[in-house]
């Protein structure tokens, strides 16, 4: 299967240090070798990079290791082929506009049946049953709400209902953001920690890389990292529960619940 990171932080932070122990894994310490893509959001702005090459091999990949971009959320994904030829039409983060945003899915996991449910205002541009999930998703969306919701609660109820009926069929772990929060569903794997003072040092698991905290933020910064295993050998970790829906935003967990 795929693994997933993303971030939140309640100011411009950069994700080179957990991207670069991400990218072992796409080739060199894991076998997800097909493919890799990453989103950022930067307040209303987003951009993103994909490669449909194993991520330790992606000229891309290097540059962004080493190219600090400050972002409020990202997510990632690097890719074991299961639903989908390998192509850069099926290199996830998947994004689309609702409501005058960029909304970023990442999903980890096969969803049967998927194709069969119909799809409202979007198409999947490539054959993943990834982004056919997304579609659908944000077509509900948009038919449940053709204006974007005053009720920050009554959207993030929709969205957990939707995961939840997702999560029915089949292994569904998942990576959404609408550029404010970052949504999570966790059906078999995913671990989050949060950074924040004081700081301490951090060591990745597979790559020899370490990194001093204090050194690179200030006492107010807040930063959840969420990740399908932990990233890093001496930080604890929490390893979410099956059917835990989270809302992530400004660093911190806002919303937590079982399906």
């Amino acid at each position: 299967m795929c693994e997933l990171l993303g971030m939140s932080a309640n100011v411009p932070t950069d994700i080179c240090f957990s991207f670069s122990g991400l990218v072992k894994r796409g080739g060199d310490t894991g076998v997800h070798r097909d493919g890799w893509g990453i989103a950022f959001y930067e307040g209303k702005g987003y951009r993103s990079f994909h490669d449909p090459i194993a991520s330790v091999d992606s000229e891309v990949a290097k540059f962004i290791q080493s190219y600090s971009i400050k972002s409020s959320q990202v997510i990632c994904h690097i890719r074991k082929a299961n639903r989908g030829r390998v192509s850069l039409e099926n290199t996830h983060p998947f994004s689309r506009e609702l409501w005058g945003q960029v909304w970023s899915f990442a999903h980890n996991g096969q969803l049967k049946g998927i194709k069969k449910k119909q799809l409202l205002n979007y198409l999947p541009v490539g054959s993943t049953d990834s982004e056919h999930a997304f579609c659908w998703v944000l077509g509900r969306l948009r038919d449940e709400f053709p204006v974007k919701p005053k009720s920050k609660v009554a959207l993030r109820r929709c969205i957990q209902r939707l995961f939840r009926e997702l999560a029915q069929l089949g292994v569904f772990n998942v990576l959404m953001s609408d550029a404010q929060s970052l949504y999570t569903y966790c059906s078999t794997k995913l671990s989050w920690l949060t950074r924040q003072a004081p700081f301490d040092s951090a060591r990745l698991l597979d790559a020899d890389v370490s990194i001093d905290f204090k050194q690179e933020t200030s006492s107010n910064d807040v930063v959840t990292v969420i990740a399908t295993e932990p990233l890093t050998s001496n930080e604890q970790w929490t390893q979410m529960v099956v059917g835990e829906f989270s809302q992530f935003r400004l660093g911190r967990k806002e919303f937590t619940q079982l399906s």
